[in-house]
């Protein structure tokens, strides 16, 4: 299916708004700074990564690459590597989908179908970005040039990385479980932000976060899932999710002291809102 560079580009940064207005515990938002970044590193980040992201004549790998460059460049840290790592595919992914065709299914073929070149892009784009606590790997560190393909180094990281899962599992944890989180949020509250920050929770509450298990290990895995639980239960009682605005504020104080940062969930609640913008955008088009 064919949308306007430009269009794409809209639909990329919208999500990727969406998620900076969602109070997420532990991570920046509009509500709350945080881990020597700002709000502003994160739109600024999300406005120059989206012309490479949305470049047509980019493979994959190159998408990735350009946008993880163009965001160094301006903002001099990490702030999008895995929100590009999951965008990419669901980009290209519209570019081949046809009317008969599920984006799920047009994505399938397009995690299919990487090559050895998208590793070597995507390789220098993660050294690039520079992840923290990404450490070393016995195989296909992404030190080292690639002797595989892109789907395949992720099957080798999937056990460690959430993210690097999507690509082995088309997405299951988006399409699966938090698109319908998503679409259940927003009919209740019509509310963007606050439906996003529902996927968030619910993504905390069954899964650890790659990015703080880098980092701590597994240590603060049950007391993340105690606190999303308690927030969850929370936001399903609420009329007005705003009522949960202390006890968010309360969580987030915590993570932040402790120097926990779940960005991992941070980076698929991005992917199901763009993923959600999509899915709009295929609907109005075939109606």
């Amino acid at each position: 299916m064919s949308i306007s560079p430009n269009l794409m580009s809209d639909l990329y940064q919208q999500a990727c708004e969406v998620e900076l207005q969602a109070f997420k515990p532990g991570n920046v938002s509009v509500y709350a700074d945080g881990h020597d970044m700002t709000v502003e590193d994160f739109r600024i980040s999300a406005k120059v990564s989206a012309f490479a992201l949305c470049n047509p004549d980019y493979t994959l790998g190159e998408k990735i690459y350009y946008a993880v460059k163009a965001t160094r460049e301006a903002v001099g840290c990490n702030t999008n590597l895995g929100i590009l790592l999951l965008c990419a595919p669901l980009i290209k992914a519209m570019g081949i989908k046809t009317p008969d065709m599920s984006l799920q299914q047009a994505l399938a073929q397009v995690l299919s179908h990487t090559t050895l070149n998208d590793a070597d892009w995507v390789f220098k784009a993660i050294s690039l970005a520079s992840p923290g606590g990404l450490g070393n790997a016995d195989q296909a560190d992404v030190s080292e040039k690639p002797s595989i393909n892109l789907i395949e180094a992720m099957r080798l990281a999937s056990f460690r990385d959430r993210i690097a899962l999507q690509f082995v599992t088309n997405y299951q944890d988006i399409f699966d479980f938090a698109l319908p989180i998503y679409y259940n949020a927003n009919k209740k509250w019509c509310k963007q932000d606050w439906s996003a920050l529902v996927v968030f929770v619910s993504l905390l509450c069954r899964f650890p976060d790659s990015h703080v298990e880098r980092k701590y290990g597994s240590q603060y895995n049950g007391m993340i899932a105690l606190k999303m639980t308690q927030l969850s239960d929370e936001l399903s009682k609420v009329d007005r999710p705003e009522l949960t605005l202390p006890l968010l504020h309360s969580i987030d104080s915590e993570f932040k002291s402790q120097g926990l940062n779940p960005g991992t969930m941070a980076d698929l609640t991005v992917a199901t809102v763009f993923t959600v913008f999509l899915e709009d955008t295929i609907k109005h088009s075939s109606s």
